[in-house]
């Protein structure tokens, strides 16, 4: 089980972090990942990280500003944002999956619930 939380109102070029904790350990093959859905639109990723805390890949609209990140000890992900812009507002998701990192939503068996960001202009 993931619970995802941090989300909320925040000014362009404001900062958030978000958190995602999973309930039981996390083995050394799983990938964490956190994605976004904006209001009529595809969810999408944001960053992927391998259990050795590897990211290989982020979204060219929030490269250079958003940061994952996990803590194996705390079975958590995080995800800060920086510079945020109006058109980060969305439903940000965690997600974990076993084996290789992806950034295809549909091989992520497991989600968290989602926290709402708003980015105000």
């Amino acid at each position: 089980q993931l619970q995802a939380s941090g989300g909320g109102l925040v000014q362009a070029g404001g900062s958030l972090r978000l958190s995602c904790a999973a309930s039981g350990r996390t083995p050394s093959n799983s990938v964490l990942a956190w994605f976004r859905q904006a209001p009529g639109l595809q969810r999408e990723i944001v960053a992927p990280i391998s259990w050795s805390g590897a990211s290989t890949y982020y979204a060219d609209s929030m490269k250079g500003r958003f940061t994952i990140s996990r803590d194996n000890a705390k079975n958590a992900v995080y995800l800060q944002m920086n510079s945020l812009k109006p058109e980060d507002t969305a439903v940000y998701y965690c997600a974990a999956r076993y084996g290789t990192s992806s950034w295809n939503r549909y091989e992520y068996p497991y989600w968290g619930q989602g926290t709402l960001v708003t980015v105000s202009s």
